[in-house]
């Protein structure tokens, strides 16, 4: 990440925090929230799933056979009452929102889905946080496409300009303005932070529109692979690399938010 602030580069996820705590997780099924299910679960907390069912089949929420391993609730974010209900049953001690509507190329077919999930779930989620007096620390995943891209060759800083060419990217920076009138606007010592990371790979990632995915569909079935975009350069990061700095960042949240609020960028290192 490129912050000073808050550094994972040598931190793992304290088991000793995490055991017993009670987690309201987002976005369970998808490929990142599945992982991070079972790396909770290996820490010893209490899991609450809060999504829709797996959008892929297989999915790694079926390989690693959450569904009986954790609390999982059939729950679209945008239902504010449906999300406030869950809240209230479970009293969490942390919130990991990682529900979303994720692909860029889906977000051009379907704009309004992409925005009230993106946005109007962020919403909701914030608003429950904020209601339930059990919760310590909320962690908003978004994205980097939600800076304004200015075809640099560095990389963002977190107070650079947002903004969006697209549905999606444009969602992701109206998420974070969310984020920051939260904490502008309601308890200012509230632990709050949003966590931009960008490309992951790792196993279990059956999505479409996804480079290695896609390559290995492809090479498996003898066809040829076609790259959308030959000539762009992302940062790549294992699917563990981020979770482990949301974790430490919620960990930090818990430990000091006054130095852990507000935006975080995770990425790995230039070379």
């Amino acid at each position: 990440m490129t912050s000073s602030a808050l550094s994972t580069r040598d931190r793992s996820p304290s088991a000793g925090f995490w055991k017993d705590k009670k987690v309201l997780l987002t976005g369970h099924t998808g490929f990142k929230g599945s992982w991070l299910s079972a790396w909770l679960l290996e820490l010893g907390a209490y899991v609450q799933g809060l999504a829709l069912e797996p959008n892929t089949t297989p999915s790694m929420f079926a390989a690693l056979g959450l569904e009986k391993r954790m609390l999982h609730a059939d729950c679209d974010v945008r239902q504010l009452a449906a999300v406030a209900e869950i809240f209230e049953r479970f009293t969490p001690d942390i919130v990991l929102h990682l529900a979303a509507q994720p692909l860029v190329r889906e977000s051009y077919a379907n704009p309004v889905d992409t925005y009230s999930t993106n946005v109007m779930g962020t919403v909701n989620v914030l608003e429950c946080a904020r209601q339930s007096p059990s919760v310590r620390s909320t962690v908003i995943v978004t994205t980097d496409k939600c800076y304004e891209n200015r075809e640099w060759l560095w990389g963002y800083r977190e107070n650079d300009r947002l903004g969006g060419h697209d549905p999606y990217s444009s969602s992701k920076a109206c998420a974070e303005l969310v984020v920051q009138a939260y904490l502008s606007s309601y308890d200012p010592s509230a632990g709050i932070a949003s966590a931009r990371a960008g490309n992951v790979i790792g196993g279990g990632d059956w999505c479409a529109n996804r480079l290695v995915p896609d390559a290995t569909r492809a090479f498996s079935s003898k066809e040829i692979l076609s790259i959308r975009s030959p000539l762009a350069t992302r940062p790549w990061q294992h699917v563990l690399e981020p979770l482990r700095g949301y974790l430490v960042l919620a960990e930090g949240l818990v430990e000091d938010a006054s130095q852990h609020r507000g935006a975080w960028n995770f990425g790995p290192d230039d070379e």
